[in-house]
């Protein structure tokens, strides 16, 4: 019987088994990321890229705050070529994680997306932590 599941047949495994692969260079979840930083050293810059005012209402514990319109040569100058960054925006209803993706592989970056967002976050159970960003305060010790 077929049904919108099975109208179109899974792929091969083959092609399944390249494809989640690829989809793990791209992307991390919400789970992994806690776990990188309850471990300590969690070895990726963890940037929340909505603006300052979402930023301060609550965000990822860890994170800091650079928006995705602000990322630049000279804003990412503070951190060696190779570190890997971590980005995320408010959720799937946003693409603001995608546009600072985009703009740090531009600029050579590794860098992944934390599906979910605050929603998946949230959503986890996990707490969000309030207050302004240290950004310019801070410097990587990755």
């Amino acid at each position: 019987m077929s049904n919108q599941v099975t109208a179109v047949p899974a792929a091969a495994s083959l092609a399944a088994v390249a494809h989640f692969a690829a989809k793990a260079q791209f992307e991390t979840d919400c789970s992994d990321v806690n776990a990188a930083f309850a471990a300590g050293e969690p070895g990726f810059v963890l940037l929340d890229v909505r603006n300052g005012s979402a930023y301060a209402r609550g965000h990822v514990p860890g994170a800091l705050n650079l928006p995705h319109v602000e990322i630049t040569v000279e804003r990412m100058a503070q951190w060696p070529l190779n570190t890997l960054f971590v980005v995320y925006c408010a959720g799937p209803h946003c693409n603001g994680a995608d546009k600072g993706a985009l703009k740090l592989a531009q600029l050579g970056r590794p860098v992944k997306l934390m599906i979910g967002g605050v929603t998946g976050w949230l959503d986890e159970g996990l707490p969000l932590h309030t207050g302004a960003s240290q950004m310019d305060a801070i410097s990587c010790a990755c």
